[in-house]
C-alpha cells in the first residue's frame, strides 16, 4: 500500500467533540477502561474508585487521546447484563474521572440508547457501539439528539452468538455494504461525526479478521476515521500460541500493520507501548526522500 493510504498521509475528516476537535493528521490512542468483573483480559481489575482513577491517570499521562469507558463485557460468549446494573456500574465511575480529570475526552461503550444519554448527560463526549445500531433501534435516534460523535462497530450476530456462526463470504465487501448503510441512516438524522469500527473478532473466523487487517483502507467511507481494536485478542492468541496476558508483542505487531494500513486510532489497553508504535512509524515514513 503506498504511503498516500496511511493513517498519516490520507486526510481524513475530524471529529467534533462539543468545544474540542479531533484532528487525525496523526493517529490518535484510545485508552480502555474495562469497569466489569468479566472482560476477556483485565476484567475485575478496576472496580475501586482508587484504581479506576489512577489507571485513567496513567493511560493519560502515558499518551491516551480518549478513554474508552465499558461496563459490560461483550467478550464472546459473554452473559448479558440488564440496563439497570450498566448504569450502576458505569455513572459514578464516569462522574468521578470527568471531575477529576476535566479537560480528558470519554467515549462510553455501550449499546443502549438511555445508557448513551445518561453517559453524555453525566459528561462523556462518544458512543462506541459495539452493535451499530443493531441492538437497540433508537440508537441512531439518540445520537443524533445528543449530537455527539459515534463509532459504528460492524458485528456479525450478538456477543453470546458470534463465534457460533462466525461470517463467511467476502467479509471486507459484507462490511463495507453494512456501512454504507448504516452511514446514510445516520447522515439522514443529521449525524456527520462517525468513526468506522470493523469489529475484529465480532463474529470473524481468523481468516477473515487478518483480512479486514490487510484491507483496512478499503473499508473507509467518506474519509471518515477508523478505528482499530486488536489489542491483546484471540487473533493474536491463535497465531502465536499466547493468552492475552502474554499478547503484549503480537499487539505492537497488528498496531504497527493497523497504522500502514490505514488506522486512524487505536484502541488499547497499553498505552505506552501504543504510543511508541505511532511514533516510530511515523518516523519510518518521514524518511522518505533520505531513502534514495
Amino acid at each position: 500500500m503506498s504511503n498516500k493510504d496511511t493513517s498519516f498521509k490520507k486526510i481524513i475528516r475530524p471529529i467534533q467533540c462539543g468545544n474540542k476537535t479531533i484532528d487525525f493528521s496523526s493517529p490518535k490512542i484510545m485508552g480502555i477502561l474495562n469497569l466489569t468483573p468479566d472482560s476477556f483480559y483485565d476484567g475485575g481489575k478496576f472496580q475501586q474508585e482508587k484504581s479506576i482513577a489512577e489507571q485513567t491517570a496513567r493511560m493519560l499521562k502515558e499518551g491516551a487521546d480518549m478513554i474508552d469507558l465499558g461496563a459490560v463485557s461483550t467478550r464472546p460468549g459473554a452473559e448479558m447484563i440488564n440496563e439497570e446494573e450498566e448504569l450502576k456500574r458505569i455513572i459514578g465511575p464516569l462522574q468521578l474521572l470527568v471531575k477529576e480529570f476535566p479537560e480528558a475526552i470519554f467515549s462510553i461503550d455501550t449499546f443502549r440508547s438511555n445508557v448513551a444519554k445518561e453517559c453524555i448527560h453525566s459528561g462523556s463526549h462518544i458512543i462506541n457501539d459495539v452493535s451499530g445500531g443493531n441492538m437497540d433501534d433508537q440508537m441512531f435516534e439518540t445520537i443524533a439528539e445528543l449530537k455527539v460523535p459515534y463509532i459504528l462497530m460492524h458485528m456479525h450476530g450478538t456477543p453470546a452468538s458470534m463465534q457460533q456462526s462466525p461470517v463467511s463470504g467476502n467479509v471486507i465487501e459484507l462490511i463495507r455494504q453494512f456501512f454504507e448503510e448504516k452511514i446514510g441512516k445516520l447522515h439522514a438524522l443529521g449525524v456527520e461525526d462517525i468513526i468506522l469500527d470493523p469489529g475484529f473478532g465480532f463474529g470473524k473466523t481468523l481468516t477473515c479478521n487478518y483480512a479486514i487487517l490487510k484491507h483496512l483502507e478499503d473499508l473507509r467511507i467518506d474519509n471518515l476515521p477508523i478505528l482499530g481494536g486488536i489489542s491483546r485478542k484471540s487473533m493474536i492468541n491463535k497465531v502465536i500460541n499466547t493468552k492475552a496476558s502474554e499478547a503484549l508483542n503480537g499487539t505492537t505487531v497488528l498496531n504497527t500493520i493497523a497504522l500502514q494500513n490505514g488506522a486512524n486510532i487505536l484502541r488499547v489497553h497499553d498505552v505506552k507501548e501504543a504510543r511508541e508504535v505511532i511514533e516510530i512509524v511515523r518516523f519510518s515514513e518521514e524518511l522518505g526522500a533520505c531513502d534514495k
